[in-house]
């Protein structure tokens, strides 16, 4: 089938030849004809013979030098440095040179560009890899100044103090995850998890937070057990903890967030359907919740919002083959569903 298709495309280029050579051909039987009648048909049955010998030649020749001019056009664009140039050129039409000449230097000028912007881009993400962990260290110290200090100071300065001690951890984790997107090796370990059992040892890691916004914890559904990595899936419950108390609006009251487990029967995937009764998303801005960068309408009254949050909840989940599912409406809250893989033991 692919040497069908070579024929086909080679007759298809040279067919202005192709189409020449046969009035050529019908020229000559036409004055075979006046001038030797009685060998006519001798003459034009070599004719066609040969004529078919050098059309299949010609195809031939044509077939094996594309298979070079592709190979060489191959290496080429992988790497166009002035030895692959040459050889392209080499095997290629003279008329073409000129325009080889121009591609080659127009990519080895943007390949350098791109290598250059690599090497900056490294430099930053290695960067801000050591600052983050050099910025554990005061966290660290502040940990324990707040456990050994901690008849020195009132009970609402420690809590005001732990709140901003773990929302600073959290953009730190935020940071630390969203350098290492592009990291092709990731240490993830699947095991078995108890899910409602994971869901409030984590915020029990979060609870000053929840308790400065003034957020009541439910959970609801029975016990169910997941395969999913542990430090993946508390960085997703994080970050959707962060969001429900980032948007709170001031004096709100009988704040609820809820964890309620539901096993899909159809499917066979448990779901864990996080939900807060807080100010919701309007109608046209959920679709885009979890893109990168996007606030949407309370985002623009808010100067905590960056749009990273939920875009590296995505990320995450995506690495640990969880679905998302968002429903919300204006005023009435939003509930962000894990829906997790059917691993058949």
């Amino acid at each position: 089938m692919k040497l069908i298709k070579q024929i086909y495309d080679c007759f298809n280029a040279y067919k202005l030849w192709f189409f020449i050579l046969i009035i050529i051909n019908l020229l000559f039987i036409f004055l075979a004809w006046l001038a030797y009648p009685e060998t006519f048909k001798i003459l034009v049955g070599l004719m066609i013979v040969f004529s078919l010998a050098m059309i299949s030649l010609a195809v031939f020749i044509i077939i094996r030098k594309q298979k070079i001019i592709e190979a060489a056009f191959q290496d080429f664009l992988f790497e166009p440095n002035e030895v692959n140039e040459e050889i392209l050129c080499q095997v290629s039409s003279k008329a073409y040179w000129v325009f080889i000449h121009r591609i080659g230097s127009v990519l080895r000028s943007y390949q350098s560009k791109l290598n250059d912007q690599v090497i900056e881009l490294t430099d930053y993400e290695n960067y801000i890899e050591g600052w983050v962990h050099e910025i554990k260290k005061p966290l660290s110290l502040m940990t324990l100044v707040l456990d050994n200090r901690n008849d020195e100071m009132s009970d609402l300065v420690r809590q005001r103090m732990l709140h901003i001690r773990d929302q600073m951890l959290g953009d730190v984790g935020r940071i630390l995850y969203f350098a290492r997107l592009r990291a092709t090796h990731k240490d993830y370990i699947f095991e078995s998890i108890n899910l409602l059992a994971f869901c409030k040892q984590t915020m029990e890691e979060h609870q000053t937070l929840l308790d400065e916004s003034g957020f009541q914890i439910q959970f609801i559904g029975e016990e169910m057990e997941i395969l999913s990595d542990r430090k993946g899936l508390a960085f997703i419950l994080e970050q959707i903890i962060f969001n429900s108390t980032k948007y709170v609006e001031q004096n709100q009251e009988n704040l609820i967030l809820r964890f309620e487990t539901v096993y899909d029967k159809v499917s066979g995937q448990i779901i864990l359907h996080i939900s807060d009764n807080g100010p919701g998303v309007s109608e046209e801005d959920l679709p885009f919740i979890f893109d990168k960068g996007f606030t949407g309408g309370r985002g623009t009254y808010t100067r905590q919002a960056t749009g990273m949050g939920l875009f590296l909840v995505s990320k995450m989940a995506y690495d640990l083959a969880i679905q998302l599912d968002a429903k919300s409406e204006l005023g009435s809250g939003l509930i962000i569903s894990l829906i997790f893989p059917n691993v058949k033991q």
